[in-house]
């Protein structure tokens, strides 16, 4: 072991060193990797935005969507250069030339950077070049082609490194539209100047190119515009889906999310009548207090937004030191993008969509044209679930007393005396009806017997249980289901509604002015499961109670 120990020192030595160099070795590999990469990918972005295919930074735009636009634009890059490439093959196939290349021109008009070329030459600069270099610059200046022969050897070239192999060169300004877009050189070795008709078939060339490019940004506005009705589509099947004003809430805001990138969103409802704005529904990060918060309508962006039925901030550019969204008191979180819309249908004002963002120019015209649409939809689902919501009313509801009404209460009668059943617990069904009412209707009318069915319906469902179920069966009679309720409690609460109703004082305006009346009335109690097993034996032992009560002298329960 002696003689081993160093052997081993060393061996563990050279281990943790070869470790040590393999570690640093594979990140620096990594790192030259993603630097290679993320200039490639700057790469693209710079060829997407100088052929017109992206229409903004990439920071300026939402995750979401900045994604699908740098997935349009490498697309539509990587066809331009398939197309351009092509032609410059062609070219220097067709007229024997040493290099073809389409050079393009920096929004500032200062460089042109090598969009695609077609050479053998080992001795090509990368660039970019200065745009008034050489032959580049003269072309530029001329805005005619630049055709020079009889090259010198050695002759300096902008975009070679060291002398030029060619005799000589072509230089023609490519335009779109009127505007100088960049240059299309090509260069042959032989000494042989281009003659008229080589130079249409490099003119021919250079609209090529254009048309490519052309082409391609049509053909990506219209995939954008693809992808965008995409997401309406989407949107606009979960806004149809969503059957309640929280559904239609939360489908609009999640859509909105994946048309842009939001870091803020609320909605406000407005109530005409009252002329009052609440903010139903609030997401992002520390801002649930503002959910519930009631406002009137006064100069702020919500407000004003109805009132002109156009979203607002313009193009969504927030200042909080000069513009109000809610209240001065009730504030969004600080940021510098904030578009309100409208929700309105037919000119019938409903609230407003409100989207917030921490990126500058964040709503792009496409954008909010978008989000536009987006909240003409989410109008048009509010309105259908409040039309809803109010064709439930009508189906289960009592018109007069906002009771359940007779359809609606056998229903939950066969739901309660299930759970009834199936847990082993009591129940009671207390029938109602006021005594000598048609004696009240035609000493004073019917206007008279609707306030006071509508009073006796108020005295019910102050006394009755959130578990009890209270409906007005018709006419004078009202139904009452208590859970969990034995004989002796629900005589308690008949006992209680009809001693409220005996002291309550009615006043209306009956047919020969002005009318002050009392009434009483009768009830009937019937428990499961001693008086019947179904809804149909209780009810016909609880209405057989009733008449017992009635004819024991009324006002009593039995």
């Amino acid at each position: 072991w002696g003689a081993a120990a160093p052997h081993i020192g060393f061996m563990a030595v050279f281990s943790v060193l070869n470790a040590a160099i393999l570690r640093a070795e594979i990140s620096r590999v990594r790192k030259a990797s993603n630097t290679r990469l993320k200039a490639e990918i700057e790469r693209l972005r710079d060829d997407a935005r100088s052929y017109r295919l992206l229409s903004a930074p990439a920071q300026a735009r939402g995750a979401a969507q900045k994604g699908d636009d740098e997935r349009l634009a490498r697309s539509g890059v990587e066809e331009i250069h398939q197309s351009v490439l092509f032609a410059l093959r062609l070219l220097r196939e067709s007229l024997d030339l040493y290099t073809a290349m389409l050079l393009w021109q920096n929004d500032a008009g200062t460089h042109l950077r090598i969009s695609e070329l077609a050479s053998d030459a080992p001795n090509l600069s990368e660039g970019p070049f200065l745009s008034g270099d050489g032959v580049f610059g003269a072309a530029i200046t001329q805005r005619a082609p630049v055709v020079i022969g009889g090259l010198k050897p050695g002759y300096k070239l902008p975009y070679y490194v060291g002398p030029s192999p060619v005799r000589a060169v072509c230089a023609l300004p490519v335009f779109e539209h009127g505007q100088l877009r960049g240059v299309l050189v090509v260069d042959r070795v032989e000494d042989r100047p281009f003659s008229p008709r080589e130079l249409e078939l490099i003119d021919e060339a250079c609209r090529y190119a254009v048309r490519a490019i052309q082409n391609e940004r049509v053909f990506v506005q219209l995939e954008r515009a693809k992808v965008e009705q995409g997401k309406l589509y989407r949107a606009a099947e979960a806004l149809g889906a969503a059957t309640t004003e929280p559904g239609v809430i939360e489908a609009g805001v999640t859509s909105a999310r994946e048309i842009t990138s939001v870091d803020f969103a609320a909605v406000t409802l407005y109530d005409e009548a009252q002329k009052v704005h609440e903010i139903r529904a609030v997401s992002g990060d520390g801002v649930a207090e503002l959910t519930g918060q009631r406002f009137r309508h006064n100069a702020g962006l919500v407000s004003m937004v109805l009132q002109n039925r156009h979203p607002l901030p313009y193009r969504g550019e927030y200042d909080e030191k000069r513009q109000v969204v809610f209240t001065r008191r009730v504030t969004p979180p600080s940021m510098p993008s904030i578009i309100v819309l409208p929700l309105v249908v037919h000119d019938r004002p409903l609230g407003t969509l409100v989207l917030g963002s921490r990126r500058r120019a964040a709503f792009t015209d496409s954008v909010r044209s978008t989000l536009e649409v987006l909240a003409s939809h989410m109008a048009v689902s509010l309105s259908n679930a409040r039309m809803m919501r109010r064709l439930e009313e009508l189906a289960t509801m009592d018109g007069l007393t906002g009771l359940l009404n007779k359809r609606a209460m056998l229903e939950v009668a066969d739901q309660k005396i299930t759970a009834a059943r199936r847990f082993s617990r009591r129940l009671s069904v207390l029938v109602t009806d006021i005594d000598h009412f048609k004696k009240v209707n035609d000493t004073y009318g019917h206007d008279v017997g609707d306030v006071i069915i509508k009073g006796l319906g108020d005295v019910l469902r102050r006394a009755k249980r959130t578990t009890d179920a209270v409906a007005r069966f018709g006419g004078e009679e009202f139904v009452v289901i208590c859970e969990e309720t034995d004989a002796r409690g629900a005589m308690l609460l008949a006992e209680r509604v009809r001693e409220e109703l005996g002291r309550t004082t009615f006043h209306a305006a009956g047919s020969n002015g002005p009318v002050q009346c009392q009434v009483t009335c009768s009830i009937g109690i019937a428990t499961y499961p001693e008086a019947g097993s179904t809804w149909e034996e209780l009810f016909k032992a609880a209405d057989e109670s009733l008449y017992v009560s009635k004819r024991s002298g009324r006002n009593r329960s039995t």
